[in-house]
């Protein structure tokens, strides 16, 4: 197969949703439809023995939440589909924003029941800022929720969309038969038996068979042919080409935890979806055809193999196709590289590839050589840009609590730094560590898997911290040396060496902006 059939065979989409909205159970659903695994796993109940394929990390095993964007690959319909599916948590909200970098398009899920939430929104902003094509599937509809119009209404006017539905539920919760399916114009009725593993669904090709109305009722179809006509009148028809540019979103209904819809939406999505788009990045558009390999690393995780301590940096392949063995020059050191095991995904599961082309993923094993946010080119200079780094909002010192293992802890802080989970800041006055992070439970994930994964124990100290600046200064000034030795007490290195400030207070960031004015205050450390 050609270099540009593959680049038109390979479908990179992210999930995002407010918690528990069923993300991790959908991207559990899609691979068992696209014939990825044999039987699903379930989230949450510790009764049933298969955990979520995308939730491999002990911790999201034990909580029921996603803590890291997963990345799954499979192919259905002669198509190569990744799959990332991210944290839904806002404290994660800073590994989801990065992994929108790497999508071509994303799917939105939302709760039937309690319809848009907080951090749809905030996720849905971003998308929108940068014209990511959106599906929207409204899941969970075997429960009591709101009417399937006023969900319409919701995503419209919450999240600002132009939406076009592509099927109707017939029902609701109890009441809950099936669904139109708009885009394939067929009816398919809900059992709600086949939860873990796919079963046949009764099908009717059109609204007119006989039969249908003896299944479902004549009152139901009646309500079903209104709202079709209604549908007619009031929204859009389908137009891919506005998906693409991010002006129109398609809606889909369904069950992903009684694989109801699913399919549907897989098959809607392989047929709509963009193949791998163009990357702009600081010196000029990246088309995806181009000969000359470009990629990007959006996402560092340590110890996907506990066993084994490695560290891998996720790269997503922007133009040119990415060989095995083929040295690569990295942007940031100036200085070529060579990988000789390359590996793409299935969450924990790994293969090594030889080849791989614009929209997909690769792993490289990495010693510390990448940062997020780095390129790997074959030999043009380039930089991508939009990989955000948040300022954190949450500060406490970091203690060891067992002597013997200091090396372990200092080893642990430091690889799980490099994977954007937080930041570490050492004070100057007398070297003690801080670790700021965007949201309170990272703490958490942290002290859970430094002692796992490092066998190191840490406690924390609060700290009153207001916010973290970068300071920008002529090191010779007068300005920046008085700074420098009244605010002492408040000054810390980052992981890179430069300078921060801790302000404690609103105040006294202000006071320090006005007071120092020679002085650039930075809110991020990538300037």
């Amino acid at each position: 197969m050609g270099f540009l059939e593959e680049i038109n065979r390979r479908r990179t989409f992210g999930i995002i949703s407010h918690p528990d909205a069923g993300k991790t159970t959908l991207t559990e659903k899609l691979l068992l439809f696209g014939g990825a695994i044999q039987e699903a796993g379930a989230v949450k109940s510790n009764k049933i023995k298969k955990t979520a394929t995308s939730d491999f990390m002990e911790i999201e095993r034990q909580r029921g939440i996603s803590v890291a964007t997963s990345v799954l690959a499979f192919h259905y319909q002669d198509k190569k589909i990744n799959i990332l599916d991210t944290p839904g948590h806002k404290d994660f909200a800073e590994d989801t924003f990065r992994t929108l970098t790497a999508v071509d398009s994303v799917i939105v899920v939302i709760d039937v029941a309690k319809g848009v939430e907080e951090q749809t929104e905030k996720l849905v902003e971003v998308c929108r800022m940068r014209n990511i094509p959106m599906m929207v599937f409204i899941n969970k509809l075997d429960r009591e929720g709101k009417d399937a119009f006023d969900l319409l209404d919701e995503v419209e006017q919450k999240l600002g969309l132009r939406v076009t539905p592509l099927s109707l539920p017939i029902g609701m919760g109890y009441d809950f038969k099936g669904i139109y399916n708009i885009w394939e114009r067929n009816v398919q009725l809900f059992d709600g038996e086949q939860k873990q593993t796919i079963g046949e669904k009764a099908h009717f090709e059109s609204l007119d068979e006989p039969q249908l109305e003896t299944v479902i009722g004549d009152q139901a179809l009646k309500t079903l042919k209104e709202e079709l006509e209604l549908i007619d009148g009031v929204y859009p028809p389908f137009d891919r080409e506005a998906y693409l540019k991010g002006e129109l979103q398609p809606v889909l209904f369904g069950s992903a935890l009684n694989n109801f819809g699913v399919q549907e939406l897989l098959n809607c999505f392989v047929e709509i979806a963009p193949e791998p788009l163009p990357k702009s990045s600081e010196e000029r558009l990246i088309e995806p055809q181009e000969e000359k390999f470009s990629g990007f690393v959006f996402k560092i995780h340590a110890n996907m193999d506990p066993n084994h301590r490695d560290r891998l940096a996720f790269i997503k392949v922007v133009s040119g196709t990415f060989e095995r063995n083929s040295p690569y020059l990295h942007v940031r050191l100036n200085k070529k590289l060579k990988f000789s095991s390359p590996n793409t995904f299935f969450a924990e599961r790994k293969e090594i590839v030889d080849t791989s082309y614009p929209g997909d993923i690769v792993g490289l094993h990495d010693t510390g050589t990448f940062k997020i946010g780095d390129t790997l080119t074959g030999g043009e200079q380039l930089h991508f840009k939009g990989i955000p780094s948040f300022s954190p909002e949450h500060f406490r010192y970091i203690n060891n609590n067992d002597p013997m293992k200091a090396k372990q802890l200092a080893k642990g802080i430091d690889q799980l730094m490099d994977e954007g989970v937080a930041q570490l800041f050492t004070l100057n006055l007398n070297g003690r560590k801080i670790i700021g992070t965007v949201g309170a439970l990272q703490f958490e994930v942290i002290q859970y898997r430094l002692l796992h994964e490092y066998g190191a124990k840490c406690t924390y100290e609060n700290l009153n911290v207001h916010k973290a600046c970068w300071i920008e200064a002529d090191e010779k000034s007068e300005n920046f040396k008085e700074f420098k030795r009244i605010k002492q007490k408040f000054l810390a290195q980052d992981k890179s060496g430069q300078l921060v400030f801790l302000a404690d207070s609103a105040f006294s960031l202000q006071m320090a902006q006005d007071q120092y004015n020679e002085l650039t205050f930075h809110f991020t450390s990538e300037f």
